[in-house]
């Protein structure tokens, strides 16, 4: 693996229709290719899709940048001017629209090597249902500006993107150190309003105790993207991988796959931070007691691997009144997550009707005090 700047990159995967020629687009409601132009439909259904297992990766081979040319890909790119996450063009198209922050982009020229995606969980909800979810989600938000409500409506079609992960698995065996405390009461004379009173005080007895604990982690789940607030990301969860299906590139027509930037090593790092929370839980509950105190764990891992996969999110990037306001939504669940846009206007007039109604009840009282 050659040893590249990570970026982000928006791939789009083209299928001409058998009938008319035009773009096949995967339906998430049939689960095939289906031609918008004609009514065409094209079964994904091949025996490898059914059978085949998703296969994991070796991930020391993957720190070292040893993997196989076979696990490899390369990308044509271009960079937003705005928010540098970078989307690839077709060889018909010359520019388009940022899909993360509604910037227009025009074509440039750029290579980069990486790892392929191993997995895929393919879109369940249709555009329409998404947009729905995301107009139903900002009509709950308070102090919400009309404006953006109303230029949301009237918007654009939401973009489908796939949003780079990565997986890890390991087999863990931890020895720990710690103190298991346990809680008991003594009897202690207080003075309370002048007099002395007798309560019950607790204490802790610690003893030191040592042992091991043992965790197998499947699929730890880490985000491989900075072009998205992880906190918009992270708030999509929970995702079932149990429906992941091996990757595919027909999965992928009609909707745009973003490359990673977060790279294998850092993402480890962040799995790791997951896996030792894990592991503390397991460790107190080892200790026992009324009381854990953990003063050390060696962890060990064994049968490390990990996968590059794509998770749907529908997208929508608005700009209004010169601010750009994203939104994003879960293409399997619905669930919704975006920029908290607030309308001044409506927070005066909330505060100005509060000291309203403030001063009335101050003066109904006053007058029945």
């Amino acid at each position: 693996m050659s040893d590249t700047d990570p970026i982000a990159v928006l791939q789009e995967h083209r299928f001409p229709c058998d009938t008319c020629g035009s773009d096949l687009r995967y339906d998430p409601a049939a689960g095939d290719l289906k031609c918008e132009q004609c009514g065409n439909v094209e079964p994904i259904g091949t025996v490898w899709s059914k059978n085949k297992t998703i296969a994991e990766l070796d991930l020391k081979r993957g720190l070292a940048q040893t993997l196989s040319v076979t696990e490899m890909e390369e990308t044509r790119v271009s960079q937003c001017p705005n928010c540098a996450a970078q989307v690839e063009f077709d060889a018909n198209t010359q520019a388009t629209e940022c899909p993360f922050c509604a910037t227009p982009v025009v074509v440039d020229t750029g290579t980069q090597r990486q790892i392929k995606p191993r997995a895929v969980l393919p879109f369940a909800l249709a555009e329409e249902t998404a947009r729905d979810a995301m107009k139903d989600w900002l009509g709950g938000l308070w102090f919400a500006p009309n404006g953006l409500q109303a230029y949301a409506r009237k918007g654009r079609t939401m973009d489908g993107i796939y949003v780079p992960y990565w997986t890890y698995d390991a087999q863990t065996q931890t020895r720990y150190t710690g103190e298991r405390g346990t809680v008991y009461y003594e009897t202690q004379t207080v003075m309370r309003d002048g007099k002395r009173q007798q309560v019950q005080v607790a204490k802790v007895r610690w003893r030191g105790v040592s042992g091991r604990v043992a965790r197998f982690f499947d699929d730890v789940l880490v985000l491989g993207s900075r072009s998205l607030p992880k906190r918009f990301t992270d708030a999509l969860e929970p995702w079932d991988l149990s429906a992941l299906e091996p990757y595919a590139p027909e999965y992928l027509a009609g909707f745009r796959a973003e490359g990673y930037t977060v790279t294998l090593d850092e993402g480890l790092v962040e799995a790791r931070a997951k896996m030792d929370a894990m592991i503390a839980r397991d460790v107190k509950f080892d200790i026992g007691g009324d009381r854990q105190r953990i003063h050390s764990m060696d962890v060990n891992l064994s049968e490390t691997t990990f996968k590059h996969i794509l998770l749907p999110v529908w997208m929508a990037a608005y700009k209004y009144r010169g601010k750009s306001y994203r939104f994003v939504v879960n293409g399997r669940t619905g669930r919704v997550q975006g920029e908290r846009p607030y309308s001044a206007i409506k927070i005066t007039f909330a505060v100005i009707a509060g000291l309203i109604a403030a001063a009335i009840i101050g003066y109904l009282y006053a007058q029945n005090g």
